[in-house]
Order: C-alpha cells, then structure tokens, then sequence
C-alpha cells in the first residue's frame, strides 16, 4: 500500500518539525511530538485523507472524504511494532484504529487513496530519534497480536513441515473453514471462490462464474461418458457442472466444511451417480486414466519447491492425450520471492506462495507437458472481487453475526486490497492449458487450432 525508503533519504520537504508542526496538537511541554506530528513527518507533509489520534491531535485536510482514526496506545503499539502492512491490519482488526468514509466490507476507495498518494520516508536520524522518544519505549516492544492472527512460518513447525499434508490441511482449514453460511453470503448461488470470468462488464458475478466453468470444460474438451479429476475443488461447484453434462467426476478438498456443503448439493441435484467430492489430500487419488483434470485455485497452496512433484503427480493420473487445465494466481514476473509476507501470510493464505507463470509453465514443460494455451485473466478477478465486497456489504450484519468482527474486517481488508492489486497489476490470474503427449510425442488429435470460445 505504501512505499518505504531506506535510510539516508533526504526528509521530504516542510519545514523541520521538532518545535513546529502544520497538524493541530503541536509539541507537548516536554517536547515531544504529537501523533499527527510523527504521520506526516514520515509522509512528508502529504497526506490524502484526514488522520486523528487519541491524544488530541489531527493531520490532513479537514473537509478529507476518507479519515484513519488512531483511538488507543494499544493500536500505536501495533503500528510502530508491526513490520509492512502488519501493524495497520492488526491495529484495525483489533479495534484500535477506524477508517472513514468507507464501508468495512469493502474499503477499497481508502487503500486505493493510500496506494496511489501517501509515500512513507523514514527522516534523518536526529528527526528519527525524537520520533522514537515521542512515541515511547513502551510503544516499541511487541504484544500478542489479535487472536485472527496465526504463528509466523518459523513458529508453524506444530503443524509440521511447510506443505506437508499435515501442515497443508491446517492451512486450508484456517482460511476455507471459516463458514458456509459466511461463504454463502459472500460468493453468492455460485459459492465458487475462485477468478470468475465475465463474457461483458455488465455480467452479473453468477453469470461470470458459470462463464468460467463453462470455459474450463470446453478447454478440457469434455463430453458425455469422460472422466474428470478437480484437485482443490471447494465446494465443488467444476464437479457439479461437468457431471450436469454426462461427465464422471471426481473432486477432492482438503477442508470438511467445503466437502460437507459439496456433498449435500451433488445429493440435492442428483447428480451421486456422475458427481462425488471427497475431502482429502489430491496426493492420495488413486484413480488414474481420468481424460482431464481441473486444478482452479490450488496451486497458490504447494509450494514453489513442489511444483515438479504436483506436475508429475496430475501426470500421472491422465491418459495419453489427456488434458491439464490449471487456473492459479500469479505474480507479474518470474524472480520475486515466492512467499507471502506480512498480512496476507498471517490472516489470510498461511503458507501461500505465489510465483510467475512463466516458472509453472517451465515446471510443468519439465516433466512431460506439452503446454497448448495460456491466457491472463487478472481483469476479470479483480471484477470478481469487486462483487464479492458488494455481497459482503450487502450481508455485513449477518455476517459480523456469524464470524464475529474481527474476521469480517480480515475479509473486506483483504479482498479490497487484492482487488486494487489486480487491477494495478501487482499479481495476476493466469490459466494454463497442457497436454500429456503419448510415448510418440503424439496429443491425441487435438485440433489445430483452439477450439473453445474465449
């Protein structure tokens, strides 16, 4: 959201601030500086909403659309102990700072305010040590965060080894268990958690999701009688789909309240003798020969070091000829650090990591692929997140009732903040489209060209 330069920088402008300050509430008699004083000292004078604190003092524009309200010492802790986006997010999930002018479920105008505008600079160090005996000592040694919050990586060890099954299944557990009644709220009829795909702007989130399953299942050239495996299948909604239309399939998910809410719709439609979910790990299918597989949503959960095991693994469960259609999140290049870091990481996707997809279409070219198709949809995901807030604004109080607050804030901080990032560009959804060649280096006779509609 905002940008840190290092040490050394230059202070960015406005006269210097020890003695005087443009933000009401100056100096206290012993010096030290207001909390007002300390924002604008690291934003350089250049706030684009209105900030007030609980010791009086204010800074930014007064008539401000948008306002951050610091309201206890317990979210400054958090603030100034909390490393990136880390304090922010523990300090509004706890209670101890507000936002203004936007809805909780969807704060989206206030981060895009923050990322397009506020630049933090750390200030020289003679500025940089009055701000640390304003603040206080106290105010610099970390406390527990809130109870949303798991373990750093090294601290998960209980869990087991990173993306052992073990560890996996807490993972999935701690963000797809929250509810299905929350997700139900959230997703809509689809309850499909995964990028929709909108055939026009005025598409409604449902009609984009049944547009996206409609485009796998023709990527994956499937027809009456073939066999389908979905590895992550959530609620099992690419399950539900393709056996409406003759196709046997089996999917798998590691989290009980997604296989619970799959299994009772696939009861409800009929469809028990195409359809099955099974909650599981996808290493522990034995079936092979399915026609294709479907993995939408799953890669972002293994683990770049395990990418070739995963290829080889979904090779291996195919026919000759069969086909791979994997549908994952991406990040725009190919050499940023895979894992996930601060709030994302400790709210949201513990254990996530997401790489380019030049690097998944290398790992799976690397074990025996044959990679026909990819295309980036990273437009439509950031649509898909936009409806996604609009429900979560819709059912706040449902579901402030069922998840409790806190968890609430956690979902429309993240997906507000995930949709600015798709639409900037910071991370992208990428769908691949592979082959398994025969020992010949024959396809199956797929044709020439492609042969689904976009």
């Amino acid at each position: 959201m905002t940008t840190t330069k290092g040490p050394g920088t230059e202070y960015a402008g406005r006269p210097d601030p020890i003695g005087r300050s443009d933000a009401a509430g100056g100096p206290d008699d012993a010096g030290r500086l207001s909390l007002a004083q300390i924002l604008e000292i690291f934003a350089g004078g250049r706030l684009p909403l209105r900030f007030t604190a609980y010791d009086g003092s204010s800074a930014g524009p007064p008539d401000a659309a948008l306002g951050i309200e610091l309201l206890t010492p317990r979210g400054t802790t958090y603030l100034a102990t909390g490393r990136g986006d880390l304090g922010l997010a523990r300090a509004y999930i706890a209670g101890d700072l507000e936002v203004h002018g936007v809805h909780p479920g969807d704060p989206y105008e206030l981060l895009a305010a923050l990322a397009d505008e506020l630049v933090f600079k750390l200030p020289p160090p003679r500025v940089m040590a009055h701000v640390v005996r304003s603040i206080g000592v106290e105010h610099l040694r970390p406390i527990a965060p809130p109870p949303q919050e798991v373990p750093p990586r090294w601290r998960r060890v209980a869990e087991g080894l990173r993306h052992s099954k073990s560890r996996d299944a807490e993972a999935i557990h701690h963000h797809y268990d929250v509810s299905n009644t929350f997700y139900e709220w959230v997703l809509g009829p689809s309850m499909t958690y995964t990028c929709a795909c909108y055939p026009n702007l005025e598409a409604s989130l449902d009609e984009a999701q049944e547009n996206k399953y409609r485009l796998v299942f023709e990527k994956l050239r499937l027809k009456p009688g073939d066999r389908l495996l979905d590895v992550g299948c959530g609620w099992g909604g690419m399950v539900r789909y393709a056996a409406r239309r003759g196709v046997r399939a089996i999917g798998v998910t590691l989290s009980e309240e997604q296989t619970t809410w799959a299994q009772r719709a696939i009861a409800h439609e009929g469809l028990g003798e195409l359809a099955e979910v099974r909650f599981g790990d996808y290493r522990d299918i034995r079936e092979t020969g399915f026609d294709a597989v479907s993995s939408i949503g799953l890669l972002e959960h293994i683990g770049v070091k395990n990418y070739a095991s995963y290829f080889r693994f979904l090779q291996s469960r195919l026919r000759q000829g069969g086909l791979l259609l994997n549908h994952c999140i991406t990040r725009p290049d190919n050499t940023s650090q895979a894992s996930a870091r601060g709030f994302i990481d400790r709210y949201v996707f513990p254990d996530g990591e997401l790489t380019g997809s030049g690097r998944i279409i290398r790992e799976a070219q690397d074990v025996g692929f044959e990679v026909l198709h990819e295309e980036n949809l990273r437009d439509h995901y950031a649509l898909t997140l936009r409806d996604w807030c609009a429900n979560l604004v819709a059912h706040w109080d449902e579901a402030v009732a069922e998840v409790g607050l806190p968890t609430a804030k956690v979902w429309g901080l993240y997906m507000a903040g995930s949709r600015l990032a798709f639409e900037t560009g910071g991370i992208q959804l990428h769908q691949v489209l592979a082959v398994k060649p025969d020992e010949h280096g024959g396809n199956g006779g797929l044709p020439l060209r492609p042969w689904w509609v976009s």
